[in-house]
């Protein structure tokens, strides 16, 4: 089993930045794919990235591919969500889940899950 708990969420003015980390439990950090998703008030929460076992490949919503950028630090059991040029859109409460198998963008696909950490974009 996997205990993921994140980090780094706050209030950050629009065109700023933040880093979220997930810390992960267990010393088999590295045979799961990790994934970031989001949920903003109201809304259905959805994927942002997705990270592979290794860190050799990684996925990201279109529409958020070039702002952020997914990595992991397998010997420090952590993967990390630098967000920039943030808009108030990206608004939301950010989770880190873990996956056992593949690089998957679905939510069911994903075993184990984080509290989620909010972050808050001021226009």
């Amino acid at each position: 089993q996997v205990q993921l708990v994140e980090s780094g969420g706050g209030l950050v003015q629009a065109g700023g930045s933040l880093r979220l980390s997930c810390a992960a439990s267990g010393r088999i950090f590295s045979t799961y794919a990790m994934g970031w998703f989001r949920q903003a008030p109201g809304k259905e929460r959805e994927f942002v990235a997705v990270i592979s076992r290794s860190g050799s490949t990684t996925y990201y919503a279109g529409s958020l591919k070039g702002r952020f950028t997914i990595s992991r630090d397998n010997a420090k059991n952590t993967v990390s969500l630098q967000m920039d040029s943030l808009k108030p859109e990206d608004t939301a409460v950010y989770y880190c889940a873990a996956a056992t198998t593949g690089v998957p963008r679905r939510e069911h696909e994903y075993r184990y899950w984080g509290q989620g950490t909010q972050v808050t974009v001021s226009s």
